[in-house]
C-alpha cells in the first residue's frame, strides 16, 4: 500500500528496530507516526531524537504514547509486580487472561484504547512479545506453588493458606498460551474496528536463528526451559498471526522473523547496567573465600565481601533491548558460525518494502519455511569496524572489555575470563601451549590474588573462582551457577562442584588448565592441516585468523569452543 498520508503506529518504537523503522518510514511521507513504548521516558526520548533529526516535520508529526499494551488501560503504567501484589488487581488480570473475550474485556484493554485513539492505517509491531510473556518464567512460579502446597499439607496455619492462594493466582496470571491467545484476539478485534489496513510484526525465533544446541542461555540447562518457552510462544504467535492473515476482514498480516542477533545502537565507554541498575563492584579477598563444605548458599546475606563503592565501567556495544555486550562477548557472538547478526536498518528496509507491496521473501506468514532473515554481508562487513572501535576505546580507557554476563550463558563468561587470564599470564597461544598445566594453574591463581580490579569485575557480575585443589571458592554476594530456583542452599558434592565449574565458575584447577592446553594444541593442529599454499575460501580459521598464534583472542577462542565442544554452530548461514 501507499504509505504517503497514512497514520503509522509503531509499537516498541524506542527499541533498536523500532527507531530504525521510524527513521526510515519518514521518507515515505506518512501523515504522522505514533511512537509507542512501554515507559514514558522511552517514548518521549524517542520522539525528542526524531524531532531533532527531522525538525522540518513540526511538533505534531511524532506523537508519543506509553504503557503496557498487554493489560487493561487502568494498569498500563504499572509494573507487573504492582499488579500481581494487589489481590483485587491480580484477580482482574487473571480473569482477563483466561476468561472469554467479552466487549468489556476488549474495551478496557490498553491496546484497544490505543488503536481507537489514533485509528492507524499501518501498525508495525516491534515489541518482543514472546520474551515479554515467556520471561515471566512459569517454571519458577510453578515450583514455588508446589513448595507452598507441601508446607500447607503439614500446617493448618492461616499464613500458609494465604501464601498458597497468592502463589496459585500468580501461576494462573503467568500462563503463556492464554496470554498470547488473548493478545492476538484483542489485536485482531481492535484493528478490525478501526480499519487498520496492514499489520507487520517483527517476530523472533527465540534463539537468534540457532537450534536446540544454542550455547547462549542463562541457565544450567541447555537450552533452558525459559528460552524454549520463548521459542514456543513465538511459534504460537506466528501461527495465530498466520490465521489472522487468512481472515477476510482482518488487515493484511505479515511477520518478519530475524534469525540472528540484531545490532547495534552505539559503541562507547561507560557504566554497565543490568536490568536498569549499575553493576556495583564488590570484592572478596582470598582469605575470606567460601569453604566448600556441607551446603552452598546461593543468596549470600553475610557481609563477607567488600563493597568498593564504585560501579563497573568498560567499553561496550549497545544492542538495544538485548543490552550491553563487551567487546569479547560481541566478538564471540559475531564469530562465523555463532549467532552472528543483522542490522536494524536492513530490517527496516524489509518492512517498508513489504508494506509497499514488494516481495522480499522474508514474510514468514506467506512462507513459514523460508522467510527468515539470515546474517548479512553488510553486518559481517561492519563487524571489523565495530571491533576496531572497541579496541581503540579499550586502549584509550585502559580497560579490557571481556564479559558482562548479559549475553549469556554463564559458561561463555567463564570461558572468556579463563582465556583472558591465560592471555595475561602468557601473552600468546604459542607460548601458553608450551606450559605445564600446574604452572598455568599457579600463575592464573597469582593473577587473581594480586589483581584486585580484575577479581572484582568477575565477582561483581556473579562469578566465582574455584581454586587449586577444588576446596575453596572465592566469590561475592551473588552466584550465577548454580542458579537460584527458590531454595537458598544446595548440597555440595564433588560431582556437583565439577558440574558447576564447567557451567560457570572460573576454574583455576590443574585439570582445567590441561583442557585449555589441549584446546591450544588442537587449534594449532587444525591450522597446520591446511596446505600452506591454499588461499581458497575453503578454510576460515587459518593462521591469519589466529594471528599466527602470537596472541590469545578471547572471543575467537570462545567461538571455537562453542562450535567444536558445545556443538553450538548454526546450521544455516
Amino acid at each position: 500500500m501507499d504509505i504517503k498520508g497514512k497514520t503509522v503506529l509503531i509499537l516498541g518504537a524506542w527499541g533498536l528496530v523500532g527507531s530504525a523503522i521510524a527513521r526510515r518510514i519518514v521518507q515515505e511521507k506518512p501523515k504522522n507516526i505514533i511512537i509507542a513504548s512501554l515507559k514514558q521516558w522511552e517514548a518521549e526520548e524517542a520522539v525528542a531524537k526524531l524531532k531533532e533529526e527531522f525538525p522540518e516535520l513540526g511538533d505534531n508529526f511524532f506523537i508519543p504514547w506509553w504503557g503496557n499494551i498487554f493489560v487493561r488501560d487502568e494498569f498500563k503504567d504499572m509494573s507487573r509486580e504492582e499488579i500481581l501484589s494487589d489481590p483485587e488487581r491480580r484477580r482482574i488480570l487473571i480473569n482477563d487472561i483466561i476468561g472469554e473475550l467479552t466487549d468489556e474485556t476488549l474495551k478496557h484493554s490498553a491496546l484497544y484504547k490505543l488503536l481507537n485513539q489514533f485509528a492507524p492505517e499501518i501498525v508495525i509491531d516491534c515489541i518482543n512479545t514472546a520474551t515479554a510473556i515467556a520471561y515471566q518464567n512459569i517454571f519458577t512460579i510453578a515450583t514455588e506453588v508446589l513448595n507452598s502446597i507441601d508446607k500447607f499439607k503439614n500446617s493448618d496455619g492461616k499464613k500458609e493458606k494465604e501464601n498458597l492462594i497468592e502463589l496459585t493466582e500468580r501461576l494462573l496470571a503467568t500462563l503463556y498460551i492464554p496470554q498470547i491467545i488473548k493478545h492476538v484476539q484483542i489485536l485482531y478485534r481492535s484493528m478490525q474496528e478501526v480499519g487498520t489496513k496492514i499489520y507487520v510484526k517483527i517476530g523472533t525465533s527465540g534463539t537468534g536463528g540457532m537450534g536446540l544446541n544454542i550455547p547462549y542461555t542463562h541457565s544450567e540447562e541447555r537450552p533452558s526451559r525459559v528460552l524454549l518457552s520463548k521459542s514456543a510462544v513465538a511459534g504460537a504467535h506466528t501461527l495465530l498471526l498466520f490465521l489472522m492473515g487468512r481472515t477476510p476482514d482482518a488487515p493484511i498480516t505479515k511477520e518478519i522473523k530475524p534469525t540472528a542477533a540484531i545490532a547495534w545502537k552505539k559503541i562507547g565507554f561507560g557504566e554497565i547496567k543490568f536490568q536498569g541498575k549499575p553493576v556495583e563492584l564488590i570484592d572478596c579477598p582470598p582469605d575470606k573465600a567460601f569453604k566448600l563444605k556441607g551446603t552452598l548458599e546461593l543468596r549470600i546475606t553475610e557481609n563477607n565481601f567488600e563493597k568498593l563503592n564504585e560501579t563497573l565501567k568498560s567499553v561496550f556495544i549497545d544492542t538495544g533491548e538485548n543490552g550491553l555486550f563487551s567487546r569479547a562477548e560481541f566478538e564471540t557472538l559475531s564469530t562465523p558460525g555463532q549467532m552472528e547478526y543483522v542490522t536494524p536498518e536492513e530490517i527496516a528496509e524489509t518492512v517498508i518494502f513489504e508494506i509497499k507491496g514488494g516481495n522480499t521473501g522474508h514474510d514468514i506468514i506467506n512462507a513459514l519455511d523460508h522467510a527468515t532473515l539470515e546474517p548479512t554481508y553488510r553486518a559481517g562487513f561492519l563487524t571489523e569496524f565495530a571491533l576496531k572501535k572497541m579496541r581503540e576505546l579499550e586502549k584509550q580507557y585502559n580497560v579490557e572489555s571481556i564479559a558482562f554476563e548479559l549475553l549469556g550463558p554463564p559458561r561463555l563468561s567463564k570461558l572468556l575470563y579463563e582465556a583472558h587470564l591465560l592471555k595475561l599470564a602468557y601473552g600468546s597461544m604459542e607460548n601458553a601451549v608450551k606450559q605445564d598445566p600446574k604452572d598455568m594453574s599457579q600463575k592464573c591463581a597469582e593473577i587473581i590474588k594480586s589483581n584486585k580490579k580484575l577479581r572484582a569485575q568477575i565477582i561483581s557480575i556473579g562469578f566465582q573462582f574455584l581454586r587449586q585443589g577444588g576446596e575453596t571458592l572465592i566469590g561475592g554476594n551473588e552466584i550465577k551457577i548454580p542458579p537460584y530456583r527458590g531454595e537458598n542452599t544446595v548440597e555440595i558434592t564433588p560431582e556437583k562442584i565439577n558440574h558447576w565449574a564447567y557451567d560457570g565458575w572460573v576454574d583455576l584447577r590443574v585439570e582445567n588448565m590441561e583442557v585449555w592446553k589441549r584446546r591450544f594444541e588442537q587449534i594449532i593442529k587444525e591450522t597446520q592441516l591446511i596446505p600452506p599454499g591454499d588461499t581458497s575460501s575453503r578454510a576460515v580459521r587459518t593462521k591469519d585468523y589466529w594471528e599466527d598464534f602470537k596472541t590469545i583472542n578471547e572471543g575467537k577462542l570462545a567461538g571455537w569452543i562453542l562450535d567444536r565442544e558445545e556443538r553450538g554452530m548454526r546450521m544455516k548461514a
